[in-house]
C-alpha cells in the first residue's frame, strides 16, 4: 500500500512539474509575441510618421494654412479695351465694392441682418439666414457703389461694430458706348470673367491676377487674437488696342439699322469693313444688337410682361441669338458676289480676258448635263457680252460656262487659296466653317451652281476676306481684330503681326478685277453704290436663304477707292421683305 502511495505521489509531482514547465513556456511565448507585435506596431507608426512628414507634409501644411486663415479675394481691374486710335475707350473697369460677412464673428445677428437688408435693398429673411450660418464667410452684396458702402461704414461706426463685416474693393465692367460693337466686344459675368466676344477670347490677357486679404482664424472662422489682416496686392490685366474704329463703327451701325428697318429685314443684317492692306476689321456691325451694360435685357418690340411670361429655355434662346455675331458665326449663300471668284480664276487661268467683244452670248439660259439653268433676266437675254459686261449684268450663263472650262479640280484649288475651305482664324469666338460639297462629289451641275454663288454656304468674314485679297493686289490677307496689347506691369506694347498668305492671283489680274468691279458700280447692277467724288467698285448679290424657304439674302461688296483700295465693305441683309424687294441692286446703304 505504501508503494502504491509513493507511486501516486510521484505521478502527482511529475504532473505538477510538467504543468509548471508548460506554463513557463506559454508565458515566454506570450512575451515574445507581445514584443514582436509591439515591434511591428512601432515600425508601422514610424513608417506612417515618415509618410506624413515627407510625402503628405506639403499638402497637410497647406490644409492647415487654409483652415487657419481666411482669404478674401480682391478682383483685379480688367484691362481696358481701346479702339484703333488708342483714344476711345470701349470697355473699362470702374471701382466698386463687395460686402461679405464672417457669421461666426457677428453677435447681434438680427440687428446686423436688418441693417444689411435695408442698406442694400435685400430680402431680410435671406440675409438673416446667411448671418446665422456656421460658415467662415458669406457674400452679401457684389459690385455696389461706394455711396451705399459708406452708409454701411457709418452704421458700423454708430453701432460700434468692428468685426464680422468686410467691405472690400472690387471692379465692375463698364462700356461707355453702350451698344457700340456689342457683338464684337462682348461682356463679362458677375465674377468679371469674359463671356462673349473679345472679352472671352482675350480672357487670359484682360483678367489680371487676383489679390487677397488674409486673416488668421480658428477652425470655424473666428478671429485669432489681434493679428489683423495681410493684404496681397493683385495685378491688373493687360489692355487691348483693337482694329475697330469707333467712328466708322458708329456710322456702319447707324446705316445698317436704317437699311434693316427700311427694307423690313426680318432676320437682321450685318456689315464688315476691312482694311485690305493690313487685314484690320475697321467695323463689324450687326443688327439687332444689345446694350453691353445690360446684356440680359432683350431689345424686342414686345411688352416686358411678354418677356417675363416666356419659358426659361425660350429666354435663353433669344439672349443667345442677340449675342450671336452672325458675321462670323452664321453661314449663307453669297449669290452673285461670288462671281468675283469665278472671274478671277478664269483670268488667272488664261481662259478669258476682260474686254473681248462678243466673247459670250446670253440666250437667257444654258444647259448643263441636261439641266436648263436660267439667267436672272431670261425674259430679255443679254446677248453678246465681254467678261466685263457679263459681270456688270451679273449674267449667270456666262459664269456657269466659265466654271465648266475651269473644272472642278482647279476651282477647288482656288477655293483653298482664297480661304473658303477653312476658317479665317479671326480672333473672335464662335467662327463657323463653310459648307461645300466634297470635291469628289461635285459634278457638272454642282460646279455650275457654285460658279454663280449658289448651293453652298460661307461666312461673311470669309467673303470680305476674299474681297480684301483682290484689293490687296491678289495676295491673301488674314483679318485682324487686335492691333496691339499693352502690358500692365511694364507698359510694353506688343504689336500683333499683319498676316498675309500666298498669292492667289497675279497683281495684273487683281488690277483687272478691280477695274471691272468699278464698271459694275459705274454702269451695271451696282449703280446705287456710287459715291460722288470717289471711284467705287463692287458687286451685288441675291441668294435664297435655304431651299424653298421663300426667304432671301441680299448683299453687296464694295471696294474703294479703286485706284488704291483702303476699305472693303460687305453689307448683308437677311430676308428683306420691304417694297424695295430682295434684289441686291435694288437698295443701297
Amino acid at each position: 500500500m505504501r508503494k502504491n502511495t509513493r507511486r501516486k505521489n510521484k505521478r502527482i509531482k511529475f504532473k505538477k512539474s510538467n504543468y509548471e514547465n508548460i506554463g513557463n513556456l506559454t508565458r515566454k511565448k506570450r512575451m515574445r509575441n507581445a514584443i514582436f507585435c509591439s515591434f511591428i506596431i512601432l515600425i508601422c507608426l514610424i513608417t506612417r510618421i515618415a509618410w506624413i512628414q515627407f510625402v503628405d507634409g506639403k499638402e497637410l501644411k497647406n490644409m492647415a494654412y487654409t483652415q487657419q486663415t481666411l482669404d478674401r479675394k480682391i478682383n483685379p481691374r480688367r484691362g481696358t479695351i481701346y479702339d484703333s486710335t488708342g483714344e476711345n475707350i470701349l470697355a473699362v473697369s470702374s471701382t466698386v465694392e463687395t460686402v461679405t460677412i464672417n457669421p461666426v464673428n457677428i453677435e447681434q445677428k438680427e440687428k446686423v441682418a436688418k441693417a444689411l437688408a435695408e442698406i442694400f435693398e435685400l430680402d431680410y429673411d435671406t440675409v438673416l439666414k446667411k448671418v446665422k450660418k456656421k460658415t467662415s464667410i458669406e457674400t452679401i452684396a457684389k459690385k455696389v457703389d461706394r455711396e451705399k458702402t459708406n452708409k454701411l461704414r457709418n452704421w458700423m461706426n454708430e453701432n460700434n461694430i468692428n468685426t464680422g463685416i468686410n467691405i472690400d474693393e472690387d471692379t465692375k465692367r463698364y462700356y461707355p458706348y453702350n451698344n457700340l460693337a456689342s457683338q464684337v466686344i462682348g461682356f463679362c459675368g458677375s465674377d468679371n470673367q469674359g463671356l462673349e466676344g473679345l472679352e472671352a477670347m482675350y480672357e487670359n490677357e484682360l483678367k489680371g491676377e487676383a489679390g487677397k486679404i488674409i486673416k488668421m482664424t480658428d477652425a470655424v472662422g473666428g478671429e485669432i487674437g489681434k493679428e489683423g489682416e495681410n493684404y496681397v496686392e493683385g495685378t491688373d490685366g493687360n489692355s487691348l488696342i483693337i482694329s475697330i474704329d469707333a467712328t466708322i463703327q458708329g456710322i456702319a451701325e447707324k446705316y445698317l439699322e436704317e437699311a434693316c428697318i427700311d427694307n423690313v429685314c426680318t432676320d437682321g443684317g450685318n456689315i464688315i469693313i476691312m482694311n485690305p492692306k493690313t487685314g484690320d476689321i475697321l467695323a463689324m456691325a450687326g443688327y439687332p444688337n444689345y446694350n453691353l451694360n445690360d446684356p440680359y435685357t432683350v431689345e424686342i418690340g414686345e411688352e416686358k410682361s411678354d418677356w417675363n411670361d416666356l419659358a426659361q429655355e425660350e429666354k435663353t434662346k433669344q439672349l443667345q441669338a442677340m449675342w450671336r455675331n452672325k458675321a462670323i458665326s452664321d453661314t449663307y449663300e453669297p449669290g452673285s458676289v461670288f462671281k468675283i471668284v469665278t472671274a478671277s480664276v478664269a483670268l488667272e487661268e488664261g481662259i478669258t480676258t476682260t474686254d473681248k467683244e462678243g466673247e459670250f452670248n446670253c440666250t437667257g439660259y444654258i444647259e448643263i448635263a441636261g439641266v436648263k439653268m436660267k439667267c436672272w433676266r431670261y425674259y430679255r437675254p443679254h446677248g453678246a457680252e465681254s467678261l466685263r459686261e457679263a459681270l456688270m449684268n451679273s449674267c449667270n450663263p456666262v459664269f456657269i460656262g466659265l466654271g465648266q472650262k475651269i473644272g472642278v479640280e482647279t476651282y477647288y484649288k482656288y477655293l483653298e487659296k482664297f480661304g473658303f475651305l477653312k476658317k479665317t482664324g479671326i480672333k473672335l469666338p464662335g467662327e463657323a466653317s463653310s459648307i461645300f460639297l466634297k470635291q469628289e462629289k461635285v459634278g457638272p451641275v454642282e460646279l455650275a451652281t457654285i460658279s454663280f454663288g449658289q448651293r453652298f454656304e460661307v461666312t461673311p468674314i470669309q467673303m470680305v476676306t476674299m474681297g480684301a485679297t483682290i484689293a490687296n493686289r491678289g495676295v491673301y490677307i488674314k483679318p485682324r481684330m487686335v492691333k496691339s496689347i499693352i502690358e500692365t506691369k511694364t507698359g510694353e506694347i506688343r504689336e500683333m503681326p499683319v498676316e498675309t498668305g500666298e498669292r492667289v492671283v497675279s497683281e495684273e489680274n487683281a488690277k483687272n478685277m478691280l477695274d471691272m468691279l468699278s464698271s459694275v458700280v459705274g454702269e451695271g447692277t451696282g449703280k446705287n453704290a456710287q459715291v460722288k467724288g470717289y471711284i467705287v467698285g463692287g458687286k451685288t448679290g441675291t441668294s435664297e436663304d435655304g431651299v424653298n424657304t421663300g426667304k432671301y439674302v441680299t448683299s453687296f461688296m464694295g471696294i474703294a477707292p479703286i485706284s488704291d483700295p483702303q476699305v472693303v465693305v460687305l453689307v448683308t441683309l437677311y430676308n428683306p421683305t420691304g417694297e424695295g424687294g430682295h434684289q441686291g441692286g435694288a437698295w443701297f446703304i
